[in-house]
């Protein structure tokens, strides 16, 4: 057996892989539930006034993302989402209309897919009623202003516990509507989501 190994680099090449590969562990995942809760801080601004639907954002996770006491992905860990929605506040008598999800987190350098409830945040049109609603997520400390004039009005909409999911500021009417860079949203996942443990 020496012999033939030492007869064939491949065959010696071929059985050091293996030895390799079988003193790697391999990665543990572990199963994020559907209703987890994921509160990121904005890296990117998102305006109704500027964005279209398709439109690409990133945020970064404000707290450690865990499941079974186990910390999936730290604080600070890339997620990435995407604009479902946009809609431009009309100069007669519609409303700003935006509607953020998250699509992808980064952990051990790759990205892996998350479906999560979408962020809303709209502003009235003329003659309607107040719009707070958001859709499966809760936003906490999202800035509303009015951007297209250069406005610098401003409302907070905080949301926490029995509140939560029920309600966010909303623009006034005809006025444009934006999450800044540093907002904080927090998104729930739709699905369970099998990830990696962050090294």
């Amino acid at each position: 057996m020496q012999s033939a190994i030492g007869r064939s680099p491949a065959l010696l090449a071929i059985l050091i892989c293996g030895m390799l590969a079988a003193q790697e562990p391999a990665p543990s995942r572990i199963t994020v539930p559907a209703g987890t809760r994921i509160l990121v801080r904005m890296v990117d601004s998102v305006d109704s006034s500027k964005h279209k639907t398709g439109y690409r954002f990133t945020a970064t996770l404000e707290t450690n993302l865990q499941s079974e006491d186990v910390v999936v992905a730290p604080r600070g860990a890339t997620v990435y989402g995407r604009l479902v929605n946009a809609e431009s506040a009309g100069r007669m008598a519609g409303g700003a209309n935006l509607t953020l999800e998250l699509t992808d987190i980064m952990i051990n350098n790759t990205a892996y897919p998350l479906m999560t409830g979408g962020f809303q945040l709209r502003s009235k049109g003329k003659g309607e009623k107040t719009t707070r609603r958001i859709l499966g997520g809760t936003g906490l400390g999202a800035l509303i202003g009015g951007i297209a004039g250069g406005g610098a009005g401003a409302a907070i909409g905080a949301v926490s516990g029995a509140a939560a999911g029920t309600a966010v500021a909303a623009a006034k009417p005809g006025q444009q509507v934006a999450v800044p860079s540093e907002s904080l949203i927090e998104f729930r996942l739709l699905q369970p989501a099998r990830l990696p443990v962050a090294h």
